[in-house]
């Protein structure tokens, strides 16, 4: 029965990270995100194709997608304690991987900053702040984001005693790792767009 809780927990997750609002937007305007930027289903794809407007309100349904999930499992399943992670790290996956678009999403750092909101928002918010500071301080967004999905686990293990629960949010900070290899290529050849560059602009004037 556990078991089949579990899986239905994660099952919930996935399906709402399934929903992609990029995606949506793009019917609408007629934008295809695959043959343009970075080819992602994410929320800085959509800011880069189709405004700024666009990327926040993706980035919006991403992050909130993920805390919906975990919470929605915590209430259906109180009686799991990792139920909430569970769904998360499924949310996750569903955003990287939606069965109905070929299981070609986005990067993933969205939802899984919706999950940690929902997970622990005091820690949530005191990342984040660090995660703004070594981003102007190095440069690079993407640092930002091996920060958080580093930080995550470690801290649930310690806080919560627990190894189960950092295991089950590892899988996600692996899989986010791994769809990001190509920036980590471009960090080690000092090709990597920084973030300085993206606000002037200047990968456009090449």
């Amino acid at each position: 029965m556990t078991i089949l809780s579990y899986l239905a927990a994660a099952a919930l997750g996935y399906l709402l990270g399934c929903s992609n609002m990029a995606r949506y937007l793009a019917w609408a305007k007629k934008v295809d995100l695959r043959s343009a930027g970075s080819g992602n289903l994410g929320a800085s794809n959509a800011a880069i194709l189709m405004g700024w407007p666009a990327g926040i309100a993706t980035g919006i349904h991403d992050i909130g997608k993920t805390l919906l999930a975990v919470l929605l499992a915590k209430l259906l399943f109180p009686q799991l304690a990792f139920a909430g992670a569970a769904a998360g790290v499924a949310g996750v996956l569903g955003h990287i991987f939606p069965f109905w678009l070929k299981f070609r999403g986005g990067k993933g750092f969205a939802p899984y900053i919706g999950m940690m909101l929902a997970l622990d928002w005091r820690f949530a918010l005191a990342v984040l702040a660090a995660v703004v500071l070594v981003t102007v301080l190095t440069d690079y967004i993407v640092m930002g984001t091996f920060t958080t999905i580093a930080a995550l686990p470690v801290y649930m293990g310690i806080a919560h005693r627990s190894l189960v629960l950092p295991a089950i949010l590892l899988v996600a900070s692996a899989v986010i790792l791994y769809k990001h290899r190509e920036n980590i290529t471009r960090l080690r050849r000092g090709t990597e767009i920084g973030l300085r560059s993206t606000i002037r602009g200047d990968h456009r004037k090449k």
